[in-house]
């Protein structure tokens, strides 16, 4: 265990509509493998706007007490971290990873919002972020991003959109790819499943540790 992982946290967004409670086997694992401080953000992602989501979060990082501060999100978890990011420049350093990040559009999304109702269940947040394809880009000097994307196509997002090409179920490979991102991986997981995956936490724990997934498995 690196003694410089032990005095690292690791702040973890959860996706829309979770709590971040469904992260408990990742957070068992950097906690125990890496010796990482895990400290959860819950956020009402149904109920508030982009901004307030992106200011409480940063609140709450501002809040460690920790030398060195990671970011970690799951699907529109990275965009509330992409957007923290592009509203506050005091952030402590650190390094970051989306899991099954939508970062340039979401056919899923756009498929449940062509409806009133759906736009209802996808709360404001996702609207404004997911419905329209975005012109994204990581340019963070100084925090360096991992990107895993899953290619096991078992998800609920299924059942409202069709998938021709690469996706976990929910978000497509291609979706992920965030101009800026220094390393993307691509992992036999679904959009869920890669939260209870033990490689998947092997391989954030590489890119947070030492800014690298494990050597031939970037994709």
């Amino acid at each position: 265990m690196n003694a410089a992982a032990m005095n690292a946290a690791v702040v973890y967004v959860h996706g829309l509509w979770l709590s971040g409670h469904e992260a408990f086997l990742l957070r068992k694992r950097l906690e125990t493998e890496r010796g990482y401080q895990w400290h959860n953000f819950p956020y009402a992602s149904t109920l508030l706007r982009m901004d307030e989501i992106a200011d409480a979060l940063h609140t709450l990082i501002r809040g460690v007490q920790a030398p060195m501060v990671h970011l970690l999100g799951h699907s529109l978890g990275g965009l509330a971290i992409l957007r923290c990011l592009e509203r506050h420049d005091d952030l402590p350093p650190g390094r970051t990873v989306f899991l099954g990040t939508p970062a340039l559009a979401s056919r899923a999304a756009a498929s449940i919002g062509r409806f009133r109702f759906g736009r209802v269940v996808l709360g404001q947040a996702a609207a404004s972020e997911l419905l329209h394809a975005h012109q994204r880009n990581w340019c963070f000097e100084g925090r360096e991003l991992g990107v895993i994307a899953g290619t096991q196509s078992v998800s609920l997002g299924r059942l409202v959109t069709g998938f021709d090409e690469p996706n976990d179920g929910t978000v497509t490979v291609a979706e992920t790819r965030l101009p800026g991102a220094c390393a993307h991986l691509c992992l036999p997981v679904s959009h869920t499943g890669m939260l209870l995956s033990a490689r998947v936490a092997h391989e954030v724990g590489s890119f947070l540790e030492y800014g690298h997934f494990t050597p031939s498995r970037s994709g």
